[in-house]
């Protein structure tokens, strides 16, 4: 079976460098290191013991919708986060030819070369939508952060889905990039809209995400999933975290300072930045390998792509004291290396 490697492997780096958890800043995912408290939420015990209800269910549509600002009358699938979608829409399609926009999210393309399509790589919406009926499209971009103007996506979604087709539009880190987003078109033909709370709200444990599509698409997603497939302390707390406006407005806040403060240190150390998002950012470096290395050599752990060989990516420090230790640790790499050692 492939396997894919993706950030957040933790007990692997510390099996191979050694420490504990509590020695290590991992800034390997796009996760925000300081998410929404779950913790501090006092689920009620029949949220436990029962299983999900259409009032639960209902609670986490409505809050999804509010937050995602969906049009009326469009409804969302649930699911266990983006994931979940991203492995049953290649069965929900005859095999066929398939574009995807990009070095991207590696996920998408292994999910439909196993289902049996013949998977493309395309430089834009214009060479896909003309080699494929079936578009892929990360939105912000996983890693380098690119993002299309939503407004150029609906006409290419209806010719997609006219010839029954879709463009799929994985908006993982849509909550950093709202103008990016295709929300105002949920629902419409061809148009298929995946969201997560795992990455803003820092909530990847609980696996809840949401497909918005049109209706046919909506029953075939539903019918694939089955019944219950997102628990009910996991809908418990996506519908509080949701609704937590105040919560949501802080940690936008938290997040830019935070994010800022990555980009100085990285600038600071002569590390070029190419892209990113307020969740991450991604630079090149001729040498790349060696720089992973030394990091996690001093327990810090980022993301490096093995089909790009110079880019590494930097998700957010939890903290300005994490701030202050990867600067320290990327100086004294540069004093190293410029030594030649």
């Amino acid at each position: 079976m492939i396997k894919l490697m993706h950030g957040g492997r933790l007990d692997a780096a510390i099996e191979k460098y050694g420490g504990e958890r509590k020695d290590w800043i991992d800034l390997s995912t796009g996760i925000n290191p300081n998410g929404y408290p779950a913790h501090k939420i006092d689920i009620p015990s029949d949220i436990w013991r029962d299983l999900p209800d259409d009032g639960l269910l209902n609670d986490v549509k409505q809050a999804a919708n509010a937050y995602y600002e969906a049009p009326e009358g469009v409804e969302p699938v649930i699911g266990a986060g983006s994931q979940s979608f991203i492995q049953i829409l290649p069965r929900l399609f005859k095999p066929q030819s398939v574009a995807i926009i990009g070095y991207t999210y590696q996920e998408h393309g292994l999910r439909w070369q196993q289902a049996g399509h013949d998977v493309l790589v395309a430089d834009g919406l214009e060479s896909a939508a003309a080699s494929a009926r079936i578009v892929i499209l990360v939105n912000p971009n996983n890693p380098d952060g690119d993002a299309i103007d939503p407004d150029a996506l609906v006409n290419y979604a209806a010719r997609l889905g006219a010839k029954g087709g879709a463009l799929i539009v994985d908006e993982a880190f849509g909550d950093v990039a709202s103008d990016f987003s295709a929300m105002d078109y949920a629902g419409s033909q061809g148009l298929i809209i995946l969201r997560s709370i795992g990455k803003f709200f820092g909530l990847a444990g609980i696996r809840l995400g949401f497909a918005y599509c049109d209706s046919q698409r909506r029953e075939q997603l539903e019918n694939a999933l089955g019944i219950w497939p997102v628990s009910a302390p996991s809908l418990y707390i996506g519908a509080s975290a949701l609704n937590d406006t105040t919560w949501i407005k802080r940690a936008h806040k938290t997040i830019e300072a935070r994010s800022a403060g990555l980009d100085q240190v990285l600038d600071d150390a002569d590390l070029e930045i190419i892209g990113g998002t307020m969740l991450y950012t991604l630079i090149r470096y001729s040498r790349a390998e060696k720089l992973v290395k030394y990091l996690a050599q001093n327990h810090i752990l980022v993301r490096h792509f093995t089909g790009r060989k110079e880019w590494i990516r930097f998700g957010l420090p939890a903290n300005v004291n994490q701030t202050k230790r990867l600067a320290k640790v990327l100086a004294n790499f540069s004093s190293l290396d410029n030594l030649g050692s």
